[in-house]
């Protein structure tokens, strides 16, 4: 798997015209070598791949990453340490991740690297957006552990507890159930706060008439799930079931047109454009999705300025909403794999109205 990845990194790295890769950030450089720690680095040529990492990590990363790599621990000042790297390995132009280092971190490489620095600008990122089956499977099994805390979500929320204290349980119960960690803070936002489409949970009590929005997710061997739910405590007035339908009918009619071959504009338009015949365009402002992998948020994007194609193996979500300021709001969001023939949708709880 890993030696593949290289082979494909390889190629693309001919394609730029570069000789030698420096990764950096945690979700690509263990993506392509099998490590699960950080603070560690990889420099990959046309014909070496070599992993960096100090004293804290070397016996971890020994055991861990792919035999392709040659492990190499290093100790003070990783950029000279790096320039002498470059020297040795002969490298002339050096692919790094500029959305991920400082001005700083780049200051130190120009000061020590005797070779061209080249923007990746998405390299490995483009190697990672179609999930092989195996990340595919660990995707599945995140958003299965968030589906079952849903379900005791529904048993535990009860009026008179604070967003805290559910967002603590979310927390407990997804971890008890096999989680390593969420995929994100959870959002828990009751009330008027629902209509905050990145509302943390507060110290607010949860009252009889609320929507409650709760948008969670896990990590399960490195992978990430994106599910969200809103519920309504106690009897919805007839605005509440309003809102929610259009939400519902929005989330369902994108995921009939998702699949291969469609761009991430053409599925937003779907949604966005029924939302708008129902009145409520100025009420849906973020986009209708966006890739989840090792990261909560990554290529490819669902939204009005998305082209991307969308392909077999892709993962997206698809998340409509309407947020009205002083009156609260509904999202509804799935996780989806793209097919050729359609889509999967992998997030398996309810979507109905829902009213405890």
């Amino acid at each position: 798997m890993f030696n593949q990845r290289i082979k494909n990194l390889r190629k693309a790295m001919v394609n730029k015209g570069i000789d030698g890769v420096l990764l950096v950030s945690d979700p690509n450089r263990n993506y392509m070598s099998g490590f699960t720690g950080d603070e560690s680095f990889s420099i990959i040529t046309l014909d070496k791949a070599i992993f960096i990492t100090d004293s804290r990590f070397t016996e971890q990363a020994r055991q861990q990453v792919s035999k392709d790599y040659e492990v190499v621990q290093y100790g003070g000042n990783f950029s000279s340490f790096l320039g002498d790297m470059v020297e040795k390995l002969k490298i002339k132009r050096i692919g790094f991740e500029e959305d991920t280092i400082s001005v700083s971190t780049y200051n130190g490489y120009k000061k020590n690297v005797k070779a061209e620095l080249v923007p990746l600008e998405g390299m490995v990122e483009d190697l990672r957006i179609i999930k092989d089956e195996k990340e595919i499977a660990s995707i599945k099994k995140a958003a299965a552990i968030a589906d079952k805390a849903f379900s005791h979500m529904l048993q535990f929320i009860k009026k008179g507890m604070t967003e805290r204290e559910v967002g603590l349980e979310l927390e407990f119960t997804m971890k008890k159930l096999g989680a390593r960690d969420l995929s994100f803070p959870s959002i828990v936002a009751s009330g008027e706060r629902s209509c905050l489409p990145h509302g943390q949970a507060t110290e607010k009590v949860i009252e009889d008439g609320d929507f409650l929005t709760l948008d969670f997710g896990c990590i399960f061997e490195d992978y990430c799930s994106d599910m969200t739910r809103t519920i309504v405590i106690g009897k919805p007035t007839d605005k509440m079931k309003e809102i929610y339908n259009v939400v519902l009918q929005a989330n369902k009619e994108a995921i009939k047109v998702i699949k291969s071959g469609i761009t991430g504009r053409e599925v937003d338009k779907v949604a966005r454009d029924l939302i708008a015949s129902h009145g409520y365009g100025e009420n849906f402002g973020h986009g209708l999705g966006h890739g989840v992998g090792r990261q909560i948020h990554e290529a490819p994007r669902v939204s009005p300025a998305s082209e991307t194609v969308l392909k077999s193996g892709m993962i997206v979500t698809d998340e409509p909403g309407i947020y009205i300021p002083g009156f609260g709001g509904v999202r509804i969001e799935d996780l989806i794999v793209v097919k050729d023939d359609g889509c999967e949708v992998i997030s398996s709880s309810p979507k109905e109205l829902i009213c405890l």
